[in-house]
Formats: C-alpha cells, sequence, structure tokens
C-alpha cells in the first residue's frame, strides 16, 4: 500500500493574503484558484489550499523541508519584512535559529498566526 499526503485546507481570514505570503516567503509560484480555494503547490506534489472563514482561525504548525540555499533565500526574505522568529516551536528562543540535527531551522508566524517552519535536516536524521 502506498499513502502520500496529497493537500492540506489551510484556514484563513483573508486567503490572497495568507496564499500570497507564503507563495513569497517560499519562492514558490504565485497562487493558483481551484474552485474555492487558492493553491500553493509544494515541489512534491502537495499542495496548500487557503479557504477562508468567518471569524477565529485555529492556529496550526506547518513545517517546510528545504535546501541549505533555499533556506539563505528564505531567511532573507523573512528578515525583509521584519518577521520575528524563533528557534523552538514554543517561542522561548526569539531571534534565533536552531542547529537540531546539524542543519538549520527557524519559526515564524503567517498572517493568521499558523506557526511556520522552515528546516533543511529531518528531526532525528542525525548530526550534532
Amino acid at each position: 500500500m502506498t499513502i502520500e499526503l496529497n493537500h492540506t485546507i489551510v484556514w484563513c481570514n483573508d486567503k490572497r493574503k495568507s496564499a500570497a505570503f507564503l507563495a513569497e516567503i517560499l519562492g514558490r509560484p504565485a497562487p493558483a484558484s481551484f474552485s474555492h480555494f487558492l493553491v500553493v503547490e509544494l515541489d512534491n506534489g502537495v499542495s496548500l489550499d487557503f479557504l477562508e472563514k468567518e471569524g477565529e482561525v485555529a492556529p496550526q504548525h506547518y513545517a517546510f523541508l528545504i535546501g541549505e540555499d533555499d533556506f539563505d533565500a528564505v531567511f532573507v526574505r523573512i528578515a525583509e519584512r521584519g518577521l520575528v522568529y524563533w528557534a523552538d516551536p514554543g517561542r522561548q528562543r526569539p531571534g534565533e535559529i536552531n542547529h537540531n540535527d546539524g542543519g538549520r531551522g527557524v519559526y515564524f508566524n503567517d498572517p493568521d498566526g499558523h506557526l511556520l517552519e522552515v528546516l533543511t535536516r529531518p528531526y532525528g536524521s542525525g548530526g550534532n
């Protein structure tokens, strides 16, 4: 049996703002419309499908495994926007980058308070 994640819905208050934010930060193509969604495609065939809702959005966590060069580019975009970032999901180490498993990782919020993460090595993959 083969099981792959195909897509997930990202609930938001403004799908244009939220989808554009993610696409720009990650250096992805502009979001595409599909039905009532705005879709951000990732390289592994998974999509994040942004859908608006009224009221409060429950924050979720989305982690993106990226290459070292991509990390540099994403981090520049985070800094250029003046986004607050942390080395940890508990937000106890502001302004730091983690070096878990010999890679780099950083957490930051999207416009709806979802905790986004970019990392260069999967957790538990080894390294220092």
